[in-house]
């Protein structure tokens, strides 16, 4: 009998964190951005012009702050590697001792644990230090073109929903409509990230809803009293 082959999510953090970052940022900040108008009774016009502008200086904002924060990660990646190879080659030794220290306190008797670490060193000895030393992998590399793209394209994903709401809602009805489809879309962009990241829905749904909702009351708030 061979077991269960275990499916696992952690290769998805980059890009699954930037995008669920930005699809919630987009609906939430858009429809609390129209809500706001609506409620000070701004004109049909004017909420659409702010939407649009909303949508695009925010989905460039959030790919701006995504590479330049996953940039900023990668150059500490890389100055930490080059002080690992540096470290390797002025004293291998010291490393390979570093290295099976690490294994014996996993938990491998010491002459296990120094040839493996020896073994792993032939291999490829940075790679070896970078994964089980500094905690870096493939899968949890920085890449700010990804995370910028993905936050981006998700942002305005986001954003378009309340938008819509705002373009084809009666007017009477526009800050109702806007709050509805934005909680409509938490809901889907809530379920989806948890079952691409393998976390309990309900949880993930309870939490960006709550959150927007109370973006969107408060920012009405905002709205009626700027409006008043």
């Amino acid at each position: 009998m061979y077991a269960e082959h275990e499916e696992h999510y952690i290769h998805r953090q980059g890009w699954l964190r930037a995008a669920v970052l930005g699809a919630n940022d987009g609906i939430v900040s858009t429809a609390s951005l129209l809500v706001g108008m609506a409620s000070a009774h701004s004109s049909p016009q004017t909420i659409l012009i702010a939407g649009v502008a909303g949508l695009v200086a925010g989905a460039l904002s959030m790919a701006a702050g995504e590479f330049v924060s996953v940039s900023s990660q990668a150059d500490i990646e890389r100055a930490d590697l080059a002080r690992e190879e540096r470290a390797h080659r002025k004293y291998p030794e010291q490393e390979l001792a570093e290295l099976a220290e690490i294994y014996r306190a996993r938990g491998l008797e010491a002459g296990m644990a120094l040839e493996v670490a020896k073994q792993l060193t032939e291999h490829d000895a940075l790679e070896a230090h970078a994964r089980d030393e500094l905690g870096l992998s493939e899968a949890n590399a920085a890449r700010p073109l990804q995370a910028a793209f993905a936050s981006a394209l998700a942002f305005a994903c986001g954003a378009i929903f309340p938008l819509l709401a705002a373009v084809f809602a009666p007017l009477e009805y526009t800050a109702l409509a806007i709050v509805l489809v934005a909680l409509l879309a938490l809901l889907v962009t809530g379920s989806l990230a948890a079952s691409a990241g393998g976390a309990q829905r309900l949880r993930a749904i309870a939490r960006v809803t709550s959150w927007g909702a109370l973006a969107m009351g408060l920012t009405a708030i905002a709205g009626k009293v700027v409006g008043a």
